[in-house]
């Protein structure tokens, strides 16, 4: 906690500085800034502060989305469901937002098995890229096959992030595994088959995990 005390200060330094910046160029004041943030609360919030009801956290977002839609961005031109998905964001946490962004609008699977099929139509279309060989094509399926895996993960609600890091370090783990015990059959990285090297995969998957 003494360091989330540390952290806060320092990102309420922020706030208070652009503020009087914008205050010295008469722009706004850190007063402004308060009551708009009041305002977008209260405006985004009416099952608590105009129209009481109990809603699920769900629907509370839904609502947030909706509202937030309807009303215009800082240059007064009006928003799109997307638009606060920031570009910098690695692809794999991009397309999770991206999905359930929308999937607020009613665009989306009814379950995981919706989405299996599309996976499986995805691996299909995947398959005739290759056999065409056309490197754009094939690179344009497999991005879709990798979002329509997203959109699993998001059904499931398991982080592909997460998920993709940990299957990561069990992969590191077992191909230390082999190149720890490829001597052992008079073999180095590089002129073992591919069979031998699978037969040890098999063993580490036992052994490391």
């Amino acid at each position: 906690m003494p360091a989330l005390r540390e952290e806060l200060g320092d990102l309420l330094l922020q706030v208070i500085f652009h503020a009087q910046l914008a205050s010295e160029r008469k722009r706004f004041t850190i007063e402004d800034v308060v009551d708009r943030i009041c305002q977008k609360l209260v405006a985004r919030h009416p099952h608590v502060f105009t129209r009481r009801r109990r809603l699920s956290a769900g629907q509370v977002l839904g609502n947030w989305e909706k509202i937030k839609l309807a009303e215009p961005n800082s240059t007064g031109e009006k928003r799109g469901v997307l638009d606060g998905v920031p570009r910098t964001l690695p692809a794999l946490l991009r397309a999770y937002r991206i999905q359930e962004k929308t999937s607020r609008f009613g665009f989306d699977w009814d379950d995981p098995l919706g989405v299996l099929d599309k996976i499986d139509e995805e691996v299909g279309e995947l398959r005739r890229s290759l056999r065409r060989r056309r490197k754009d094509e094939i690179a344009h399926e497999l991005g879709d096959l990798l979002f329509a895996l997203v959109n699993l993960a998001r059904h499931l609600d398991v982080d592909p992030e997460g998920a993709l890091s940990k299957t990561n370090r069990r992969f590191i783990r077992r191909f230390r595994y082999i190149e720890k015990h490829l001597p052992e059959t008079g073999k180095r990285l590089g002129d073992a088959s591919l069979a031998e090297m699978d037969r040890l995969w098999e063993k580490a998957k036992k052994s490391v995990g």
